[in-house]
């Protein structure tokens, strides 16, 4: 059955350089009206260059450019697929990641991987204005959406600031929530960055070390002191970051 207008239809008729864009119009409505899901499979280079009678290298470059747009999914010997659609968590507050996984209709789990007392490194030390060497509180966890890790959560907390949390059993409640209800901030700072995870942090995240991550650093103040330094790991084509506000620099509400 064909999917495509005909070569010789005037939907095909375009100059070269907007010809890929007709193969990426397509595939982008497709997805767009529901009439391919995610995880269906989209047709191969071969199908589309033999009903868009196009060149290879054209139907390609769509391919890939909705690829890095994160609409389909391409895997080497295998075909291209409709990507899974990415939750989006917000950039200028502290979300709480368990509620937004719920708040899709997800099941939400977190796994506790280390907490301990140890002797601040220079970076986090500087981060979080310690001595290098001084006492601080580590933890690290990973956030399960629907069994499938979506963020790693790597944390370290001031003791002046949180001296019981060491002492807190994070397998029934979050950091994010303990620090949030018993150290009120009212400084906050997020940065993002793309990166590659480390073969434990990969690990960990159950992906291939050679796909890209979002990585959320997030540090909190109280009276001008440092509470908090976190960075949240999250797997590029499993997760996104985003905000919406009002010229005013309000959120919205809803």
């Amino acid at each position: 059955m064909s999917f495509a207008p005909s070569p010789r239809s005037p939907a095909a008729v375009a100059t070269p350089s907007a010809l890929y864009q007709q193969v990426k119009d397509f595939v982008a409505r497709k997805i767009a009206d529901g009439s391919w899901k995610p995880g269906d499979r989209v047709p191969s280079e071969q199908e589309l260059v033999t009903e868009f009678g196009m060149a290879r290298m054209t139907v390609n470059r769509a391919l890939r450019e909705l690829a890095e747009q994160g609409k389909i999914v391409r895997v080497a010997g295998v075909g291209s697929f409709v990507a899974e659609e990415k939750p989006q968590s917000t950039l200028l507050q502290i979300a709480n990641i368990a509620d937004e996984i719920r708040q899709r209709g997800h099941d939400h789990r977190c796994e506790l991987v280390s907490l301990a007392r140890v002797a601040a490194p220079l970076d986090i030390a500087a981060s979080l204005d310690l001595r290098t060497g001084e006492s601080v509180y580590a933890l690290t966890c990973v956030h399960f959406e629907d069994g499938v890790a979506v963020q790693l959560e790597d944390r370290y907390v001031n003791p002046r600031m949180a001296p019981d949390f060491i002492r807190q059993d994070f397998t029934t409640s979050l950091p994010s929530e303990y620090l949030v209800k018993h150290v009120p901030f009212d400084q906050i700072e997020h940065v993002v960055d793309a990166i590659l995870p480390t073969p434990e942090q990969a690990e960990l995240l159950q992906m291939p070390a050679t796909q890209p991550c979002l990585m959320l650093t997030r540090r909190t103040w109280a009276g001008g002191t440092p509470v908090t330094l976190v960075r949240c790991l999250h797997p590029g084509t499993r997760y996104r970051l985003g905000s919406r506000f009002r010229a005013d620099g309000a959120v919205p509400r809803g």
